[in-house]
């Protein structure tokens, strides 16, 4: 178990942000804006599209759940898909295929159709999720990678947002055209991201990889305040991607050579089968971390608080969505505010905060929704379903949300960085997808308060795993990660090998 409260050499001097490395996480992050639009306006179009299509509950639930099982095979393929062609055109297939599938929905003639086409669109989403917070990680310095790789988390929760708005708008229009532009109108952004990314740099991690130093250096220097912090974070680099860097930082065009301290093993040997005692630990924290952000309940909330709303008691169509609004906007908020907290109060404190109150929350909604059904409609029940739905969310984006992701994307090592990163993505769809086809389920078997009693003792779950397993990352460079969980120093088992 880890159990390190904070980690050695994590106060560096703080430097101002570099507006450049900024610009680039934010674009990077724009497909993470689609992707939460498509999450957030299902959730009042389902209402349209049940009417329409006349389907059942149970084709609802496999409707918004099949996004995430999808999804988990465009994760899977994501890391090596990024390791082999980069990252900036990786995040250009992700909006393709964003783009297609958002076409095919906005048509869906039929429930066929629109399946199809959400399918296509969980592809597209497993990339963006993986891809958008390691790019933001590894162009990132120490100082300032919380807050730029919560980026593409916070740009989830926007896209929600506006998911939730373009729901009360166009909920006005007719049955067969309004939810069909609520659905299609997102592969406009999706076009534009495909040609805006091209204009962006590479990781430079990435091309140190590959061996192209000249351009990884140029790049550095870009995403750096001073020559002096690109020239440390270049050397940091080498040595973690284990480059004999003796003459190759005076002479970066030369020939590389690569320290042979793996002698051939596969990445994902490395990772899962014959893991190093930090690796493993890392893993671990990686895939709790992702399993928990989803076991806790935050996508019932997401997609069925509508369904929530209703059950406490509130009847009017427009007040349904109105209060919806309230939900991603209470999303919006609290990750902006966990943006800039996260690089000055650290990983830790956020979190272990975050989810305690969320265990308050869930308690708090689990009993006003048993004494609605028990009693009927009650006006304090409903308002504390309301504010204790309102207060869960909080709790959730001002930590668990999006620590989830700038986490998991920074602890790898930077050989299996990508494909570490994309397991943790696995296993996240596989909840989220988990919990979307379920909950409608879960309610009719042990009703609504029920089930986030059931969601309550999860996040208590929770709470204890990152307690002992996750210690601080704050300021810490991603190269001194593995040691932060007991493993070595990269250099120092290249000096053991040779």
């Amino acid at each position: 178990m880890v159990h390190g409260h904070s980690s050695p050499g994590s106060d560096p001097k703080p430097t101002h942000m570099n507006k450049f490395a900024c610009g680039c996480a934010i674009v990077a992050s724009i497909i993470s804006i689609i992707f939460g639009y498509d999450t957030g306006v299902m959730s009042g179009a389902q209402i349209f599209i049940r009417k329409d299509l006349k389907i059942n509950d149970t084709k609802i639930e496999v409707l918004m759940g099949i996004l995430n099982l999808c999804a988990l095979v465009g994760s899977l393929t994501a890391g090596k898909t990024s390791d082999v062609i980069g990252r900036r055109y990786t995040i250009a297939l992700s909006s393709m295929i964003f783009l297609v599938g958002s076409v095919l929905m906005g048509y869906g003639p039929n429930y066929a159709v629109l399946m199809i086409g959400r399918c296509i669109a969980g592809v597209g989403v497993g990339f963006a999720l993986m891809i958008a917070p390691v790019y933001s990680a590894e162009i990132s310095s120490a100082s300032h990678r919380g807050f730029l790789t919560s980026l593409p988390e916070l740009c989830i929760s926007v896209g929600i947002l506006l998911g939730y708005v373009s729901n009360y708008c166009f909920g006005k229009l007719t049955l067969k055209l309004g939810w069909r532009l609520m659905l299609g109108i997102a592969a406009i952004p999706s076009l534009i991201l495909t040609f805006g990314i091209l204009k962006m740099p590479e990781s430079p991690r990435w091309l140190v990889m590959q061996g192209r130093l000249e351009e990884a250096k140029k790049i550095m220097v870009l995403v750096s305040n001073t020559e002096e912090e690109a020239e440390e974070r270049f050397r940091d680099m080498l040595t973690a991607a284990e480059i004999d860097d003796d003459k190759t930082v005076k002479a970066v065009g030369g020939s590389v050579k690569k320290k042979k301290n793996h002698q051939g093993k596969s990445v994902w040997r490395e990772m899962l089968i014959k893991p190093r005692p930090a690796v493993r630990l890392i893993l671990i924290a990686a895939v709790g971390i992702h399993f928990f952000e989803h076991a806790t309940g935050i996508e019932a909330v997401v997609l069925y608080s509508p369904r929530i709303f209703e059950k406490a008691g509130v009847m009017s169509k427009d007040k349904l969505l109105l209060a919806t609004v309230g939900v991603g906007l209470t999303k919006a908020v609290f990750i902006i505010i966990a943006t800039f907290l996260l690089d000055k109060l650290g990983r830790r404190k956020l979190l272990l905060t975050s989810t305690g109150g969320m265990v308050l929350a869930l308690i708090s909604l689990a009993v006003s929704l048993t004494m609605v059904q028990r009693f009927g409609r009650l006006e304090w029940a409903l308002r504390s379903s309301i504010v204790s739905t309102y207060a869960f969310v909080a709790f959730f984006s001002i930590g668990l949300g999006p620590i989830t992701w700038v986490y998991s994307s920074e602890i790898f090592p930077l050989r299996l960085r990508a494909q570490g990163a994309s397991i943790g993505v696995a296993v996240n769809r596989i909840m989220n997808a988990t919990i979307s086809m379920s909950f409608l389920s879960i309610t009719k078997a042990i009703t609504t308060g029920g089930a986030f009693f059931l969601f309550a003792a999860m996040a208590v779950a929770a709470w204890w795993f990152f307690f002992f397993m996750l210690p601080e990352t704050k300021g810490l460079p991603l190269e001194e990660m593995e040691k932060l969980f007991g493993g070595g120093d990269p250099s120092e088992r290249t000096r053991d090998s040779k």
